[in-house]
């Protein structure tokens, strides 16, 4: 692989690793709900984008078929947190 790649995956590993750590200081300290929500769902994509780097680097398509997976269940689990602030509940009667 070239080496401008393996430098920009390690880079990219070091800002998503930076993004979570400050996703998870406004997920202890968010003043409110829907800041804690945001702060999950920004942590859950910076984990996603960390994974797809690994895959780039490592050649590995498994990382890729995790990473869809990890998307598709942020995704629910933000609709779902969503709908929970909003009503207070999350399955309708």
């Amino acid at each position: 692989m070239n080496s401008i790649i393996v430098w920009a995956c390690n880079f990219a590993l070091l800002c998503f690793s930076a993004g979570m750590l400050i996703a998870c200081y406004r997920l202890w300290t968010g003043p409110m709900a829907a800041d804690r929500v945001l702060a999950l769902d920004a942590m859950y994509n910076n984990g996603l984008q960390a994974l797809l780097a690994l895959g780039l680097r490592a050649h590995a398509e498994s990382y890729f078929d995790i990473a869809l997976m990890i998307a598709l269940f942020g995704f629910v689990g933000s609709a779902a947190m969503a709908k929970f602030l909003l009503r207070a509940e999350v399955i309708e009667p």
